[in-house]
């Protein structure tokens, strides 16, 4: 037998239940080297543990999984980055991947799957759960940008002026959940504000 050291990882998500869970999960197969709480935390913590695989989540206090990817790429850091994540939206798999993910996983998915996924990007694959394999890697490959009914429905109010809890109030929906659809629609379409994602919409035809 052989006694080659586990895999070094590190972990961001703000929360702590399911941190605790990852960090079972993880157990003797690798070894997990730091938590981090939101993006800030991840960036210094991959910059001082150097881990053989990043895992986090996508939405986070203080900046998110996909600024801490983009802003390690433009570092020239290559660490493997897999997405652990609620959000199901294949548009939103394909901006990860366009952005220099290596994995992106459901959050839903039994451990199983993502220790089989943290296996295959450490070995130099990609993986994407497979619920969302198919059109997502196919938006990837075409760069395409999808917004679900319920994405439009919220960016089309924004346009139109209200505040994210208005926007809850006339949709039924929590603010926070108002907050998701659009930070996701930002990622789909690659903005960075408010002005910009309305700007971006009326070019692509999505406000009528």
């Amino acid at each position: 037998m052989t006694n080659e050291p586990l895999p070094r990882v590190v972990y961001a998500d703000d929360h702590r239940m399911v941190a605790e869970g990852i960090e079972r999960l993880l157990a003797g197969t690798a070894d997990l080297v730091g938590i981090a709480q939101d993006g800030p935390g991840l960036l210094q913590l991959v910059r001082r543990e150097k881990p053989d695989l990043v895992l986090s989540d996508v939405n986070m206090p203080g900046g998110n999984g996909l600024d801490v990817l983009k802003a390690l790429r433009a570092e020239g850091d290559r660490t493997p980055f897999v997405f652990l994540t609620m959000h199901a939206e294949p548009a939103l798999a394909a901006t990860a991947m366009r952005a220099g993910a290596n994995g992106y996983v459901l959050k839903e998915a039994a451990g199983e799957e993502l220790l089989s996924a943290l296996r295959q990007v450490l070995g130099g694959a990609t993986y994407i759960t497979p619920s969302l394999g198919n059109p997502a890697l196919q938006a990837h490959a075409l760069g395409m940008q999808e917004l679900t009914p319920k994405q439009l429905e919220v960016l089309r109010l924004v346009a139109g002026g209200l505040r994210s809890k208005q926007i809850a109030e006339r949709l039924g929906l929590s603010v926070r959940t108002v907050e998701a659809h659009k930070y996701t629609i930002m990622q789909i379409l690659d903005v960075h504000s408010t002005l910009e994602l309305v700007r971006r919409a009326e070019d692509l035809g999505l406000l009528f």
